[in-house]
């Protein structure tokens, strides 16, 4: 995203100091964005290949993305709301360390059970990654900027869907799925030494919300149940998207799909960042209403080259700026207790992962991956029922100016 692209009206009543983006800072929570989401997507990609490794049928390989979004659900509140107290840095950095250790004992271990025991860690570390990284990019930069900064430091999404996830499916079947996690680890590793050298160090803060007050504000519980349902419908498909390519007749073309889905991704959340200030409201709607139409052609022609790569264009498209529209929601939403309501859609979406991996296991045991697309249009037009009808609290017209103006 270029400086051109993030430029605001608002810049003119502030002195250029104020209104340059720390880019350095913000690129450090964007890779870390970037090691959680490769982390937590790349079994998605390396299924069958770890099926085998482990000894255990594509379903349970399955349950790798499930145990980590586990730790992730598990952790997100109490975590958060323990450590509210700790310096921002200091936190981060001991969340990466999580990453660094328990990527190594899923690369090197061959026993399932402990393999999912790391994955639930990871995901722990996670849970309190993704309830910070918002409000530690907000903090970072003047109120004219918060929706850009907050776009930066989610790019790592759709970084690591675009490129990370392709390349460490491509490399494992090259090298072996272990060695995947392995360069995880090292990456862990650098991102150690880039925040210790660029990231600025913030206060935690008064652990002094409460947590029913929080979730019956008005607007948090729409954002919650449009999270829940969209990333469902999200990673149903995501998880088991090399068996569903298999059974479609194509499964040759799992890198190419993942790769299409990823670079839309990377465009989605680039024009995010560019109207996120005063369409919130119509990209939510326009992108569930587009996923869920893909969703209904994927029923039809799933066994079309063609068709498989514009939907899954679509799909990446919707998706990419997904993560930065509900999050940026919930900010308006949660108000003074924005951090607390940040853990709760955490919550929401380890919730929704995890549940991706389960149904969509159980669906794939029982009345196969081609019911996948029916299931997904389900939870999109009850996500854009939700979406529609909380006009004035949840996904309000104006949702950033109207916070600013709080």
């Amino acid at each position: 995203m270029s400086s051109s692209t993030i430029a605001s009206p608002q810049q003119s009543s502030s002195s250029p100091a104020s209104v340059r983006l720390p880019w350095a800072g913000l690129l450090a929570l964007a890779m870390t964005g970037f090691i959680c989401i490769l982390t937590e997507t790349i079994p998605a990609g390396l299924l069958l290949q770890i099926s085998k490794g482990l000894g255990v049928t594509e379903a349970m390989a399955g349950q790798l993305v499930t145990l980590y979004a586990l730790g992730s659900l598990v952790a997100a509140i109490p975590l958060t709301t323990a450590t509210r107290g700790w310096r921002r840095r200091p936190l981060l950095l001991v969340c990466i360390l999580g990453f660094l250790i328990f990527n190594t004992v899923t690369a090197l271990s061959s026993n399932y059970p402990l393999t999912l025991t790391a994955r639930f860690f990871a995901g722990v570390s996670a849970g309190v990654l993704w309830g910070m990284i918002a409000g530690y990019a907000r903090r970072m930069v003047p109120e004219q900027l918060k929706g850009r900064a907050m776009a930066i430091a989610m790019a790592g999404t759709p970084l690591a869907l675009a490129f990370g996830v392709p390349a460490g499916t491509f490399l494992g079947n090259l090298t072996g799925w272990r060695n995947i996690f392995g360069v995880l680890s090292l990456f862990a590793l650098l991102l150690t030494i880039w925040i210790l050298w660029k990231l600025p160090d913030y206060p935690g803060e008064a652990a002094d919300k409460q947590l029913n007050k929080v979730f019956t504000r008005p607007g948090v519980r729409p954002v919650l149940f449009v999270v829940l349902a969209w990333v469902l419908a999200h990673n149903i498909l995501y998880t088991y998207i090399a068996p569903f390519l298999t059974q479609a007749g194509l499964p040759g073309i799992v890198d190419l799909v993942l790769l299409i889905f990823g670079i839309t991704a990377l465009l989605g959340i680039w024009l995010t960042g560019i109207w996120i200030d005063r369409h919130l409201r119509l990209l939510v709607l326009i992108s569930l209403t587009a996923f869920a139409l893909a969703s209904v052609l994927l029923s039809i022609g799933s066994s079309k080259p063609f068709v498989i790569y514009l939907v899954v264009a679509v799909w990446g498209l919707t998706f990419g700026g997904a993560a930065t529209l509900l999050q940026t929601a919930m900010a308006s939403a949660g108000g003074e207790s924005a951090d607390v309501a940040q853990s709760m859609l955490v919550t929401a979406w380890n919730l929704a992962i995890g549940g991706g991996g389960v149904i969509g296991g159980i669906l794939l045991e029982t009345t196969g991956v081609m019911t996948f697309p029916w299931a997904l249009f389900v939870l999109l037009v009850l996500s854009l029922w939700i979406a529609r009808r909380s006009r004035t609290h949840g996904f309000p017209p104006g949702i950033l100016d109207n916070h600013r103006n709080k």
